[in-house]
This record gives C-alpha cells, sequence and structure tokens, in this order.
C-alpha cells in the first residue's frame, strides 16, 4: 500500500500493526504451532517473500497459509478461492475483518502479508519488513531439519545493508516508476532503479548469492521483484531500459533461485499478471492482461553452479510443497 505525495512521489505506507510473534512472546504473541494464519497474495512481491522464507524453513505445518484472490476489490483482498468465498480456518470473507478485529476503527489500508491469530480472529502483524526476519530467527525451534540460516548473525550488517538499497531502488524503485504522476518524479526513480540493477549485477557476476555463499534474506527480496520484472513491471510499471532477459547475469541468478525449491515453486505468474493489470486502473484503465512474455525460459540451463556455492549451506532443500499449494507448472 502506499499514497502518491504532494510532490507526485510515490510513498510506500508505513505498517500500522508491528507487533511481533516472538519465542519470548514479548509482544503478547508467542511462537506457537498452529496459532497463527499467514494470508498472502501469490501476486504480492511483500507477500511473496514470506511465502518463501516459509518453504525453506519448512514452517507449513507450524503456520498455516491462506491466499487470497489475486484482484482485490474496495472491502479488501477476498478469499474468493475457497468455498463459499470465504477462509475455512478464519471464517471471514475479507482480510478487512481480521484487521478491524484487532481495531473497530481501523479505516487505513488492508495489506499482505499479514498474521492472523486464529483463536482470536484478530490481525497480529502486517510488518512485511519484519515478518521474514522473525520466521528466520524467532520461530527457529519450529524449523525443519536441515533448514538453512537465512540471516546468519556473522552477515547481518552487510545482508542489511544490501537490503536496504535493493528496497529503495529496486522493491520499491519499480512501483515509483510506475506509480509517478510527473516525468522528473519517473525519471529519477527509473534511474535510481537501473543504476542499482547495474550495480547488483556486477555483484553478482562474481558470486552466486548476494551476500556469503549461501542464499539469505537478501537473496528473497531480491528475487521477488526481478521474478516479476519482465511480467508486469518492464511494461506495466514503465521500466524498460531493457528486460530481466536481456541481463545476462541477472537472468541467469533469477533463473538460478527460481529452480531452487521454496522459490519458483511458490509463485503463480498468473495471479501476478492479473493483479497488475486489473486493479491498476489508472495505469491500465482497460484492464486487459496481456498473454506474454513467454515464460518458458524460466527452467533453462542457468550455470550459476559453476561460481559455487551452497544453496542452504549446512542443511537440505525443503520438500515439495503441501498438495494445497501447488502452483500451476509452467
Amino acid at each position: 500500500m502506499g499514497t502518491v505525495s504532494n510532490s507526485a512521489e510515490w510513498v510506500r505506507s508505513a505498517s500500522h500493526f508491528t507487533d511481533r510473534v516472538t519465542a519470548d512472546g514479548r509482544d503478547g504473541w508467542p511462537v506457537e504451532p498452529g496459532r497463527y494464519r499467514l494470508v498472502v497474495s501469490r501476486a504480492c512481491p511483500w507477500a511473496s517473500r514470506s511465502l518463501v522464507a516459509r518453504r525453506l524453513l519448512g514452517l507449513e505445518g507450524a503456520l498455516s497459509l491462506a491466499v487470497t484472490d489475486p484482484v482485490q476489490d474496495e472491502r479488501s483482498w477476498r478469499f474468493t478461492l475457497d468455498p463459499d468465498d470465504r477462509d475455512p480456518v478464519l471464517g471471514i470473507r475479507f482480510l478487512g475483518e481480521a484487521y478491524r478485529a484487532r481495531e473497530p476503527e481501523y479505516d487505513g489500508g488492508i495489506s499482505v502479508p499479514a498474521i492472523v491469530d486464529v483463536p482470536s480472529g484478530r490481525l497480529v502483524t502486517n510488518d512485511y519488513q519484519r515478518i521474514t526476519l522473525d520466521l528466520a530467527t524467532e520461530w527457529s525451534a519450529l524449523h525443519r531439519p536441515g533448514a538453512p540460516d537465512l540471516y546468519p548473525e556473522a552477515l547481518r550488517d552487510e545482508i542489511d545493508e544490501r537490503m536496504d538499497g535493493i528496497y529503495r531502488d529496486i522493491n520499491n524503485g519499480v512501483y515509483a516508476a510506475g506509480f509517478a504522476k510527473r516525468q522528473e518524479t519517473y525519471d529519477a526513480a527509473y534511474a535510481r532503479l537501473f543504476a542499482r540493477l547495474d550495480q547488483v549485477s556486477e555483484h553478482l557476476a562474481g558470486q552466486r548469492y548476494l551476500v556469503g555463499d549461501t542464499i539469505t534474506e537478501a537473496d528473497i527480496r531480491l528475487f521477488t521483484t526481478l521474478v516479476r520484472f519482465d511480467a508486469v513491471y518492464h511494461g506495466h510499471f514503465k521500466c524498460n531500459r531493457n528486460k530481466l532477459t536481456e541481463d545476462r547475469v541477472l537472468w541467469a541468478y533469477a533463473r538460478d533461485l527460481f529452480q531452487t525449491p521454496g522459490f519458483g515453486d511458490t509463485v503463480d505468474f498468473d495471479h501476478i499478471k492479473r493483479h497488475y493489470y486489473r486493479v491498476h486502473e489508472d495505469i491500465n484503465p482497460t484492464r486487459i492482461v496481456p498473454r506474454g512474455p513467454d515464460l518458458r525460459g524460466w527452467r533453462a540451463p542457468h550455470h550459476r553452479e559453476e561460481l559455487g556455492g551452497r544453496p542452504f549451506g549446512d542443511g537440505t532443500p525443503p520438500g515439495p510443497p503441501p498438495a494445497a499449494e501447488v502452483v500451476p507448472p509452467l
């Protein structure tokens, strides 16, 4: 969620509900298997971070999943993919109901990802920047055997620095370009976006992952933007200096992650395209969803293993996704 400021610049809204689910329960929400439900849209890059982290860490059995319709309406994200248009666990039709169960007078944006307390039906947090970090650290007692360390303590300063630039100029940068209302605002966002992509591409030319020799939270955050780049950001958001497929390094890096268990098996390109092209009517008033691009290249060999690296460190890949969470194959 975000707004356009008086200077015609896109400003992402801060998360309103920032309680944390922690091992010691210091915010009143202790980690407990089965107590919470993660609500996501497979269309949303911020929610997709939590989908990837949950899969890599093997939290499927501890943290249940609700997937919304990729096209929300004025009443918020809808559970129209479920029987009777109602989430079978929370018993609600719209995510906004969980927000108002937490704060009855709340009238702000309804965003995903969201963690909801199942017994009370109340929203716990919509802090997309913190949720995945807590899944990696506070939920460690419930991780699967062989789960990777996505936020290793010794590398956190470097990971945080990488993520800060990626968030500002890439994750949020595509939105700053796409929702700009003035030429100079768009031009500035466009310049920052591609300057950062060039920097990241140069960095990744010599190493397989962003920080260290294993997958970390930084890779998850970059991937969720890259996987949407050609399908929506290049055309819909006018981020069109070049396609992802035209950057040899970033395209191979993105394919490497896509083909890693826990990444590509969470991606639904149909949800992604329908959301962006049908919801953003100010950008695409016809609401026509394009047929392309051809997605078959995502399965092509990437050869990034030649750079070394150990995707899961001393751990192991996650198993296949639960049957109810399998996405359509490319």
